[in-house]
């Protein structure tokens, strides 16, 4: 397989003038020091949920692929853990949900 990263964006409030980080950015950034994944696709949700409530004042939402190492013989509520504490800081004011698929790169790569 190969190991990249894949950031699919969609226009909304995640894009920041004057040099801010996006909340893509700021996800990938805290997901990378964390659990230095080998692959690592992230995609903003956000537009699909425009009038939902929440969906504008309390973050975005975003959908994401991360196969790690990390996830070597961990429950998938230890995997979901360990994302959701790299990036706890960003829930509420960027992030409203996040789903996610967490992998090893053995069932990656299978």
């Amino acid at each position: 397989h190969a190991s990249g990263l894949q950031l699919e964006r969609a226009p909304g409030p995640t894009r920041r003038s004057g040099g801010m980080m996006t909340t893509l950015e700021l996800i990938e950034q805290r997901l990378r020091e964390r659990l230095t994944p080998v692959h690592l696709e992230i995609q903003d949700d956000s537009a699909k949920h425009a009038g939902h409530p929440g969906a504008t004042s309390s973050g975005g939402h975003y959908r994401l692929v991360i196969v790690s190492d990390e996830f070597e013989g961990r429950t998938l509520i230890e995997r979901h853990r360990l994302v959701n504490e790299a990036v706890s800081d960003l829930f509420g004011a960027r992030i409203h949900a996040l789903s996610m698929r967490t992998l090893t790169p053995g069932q990656w790569s299978g």
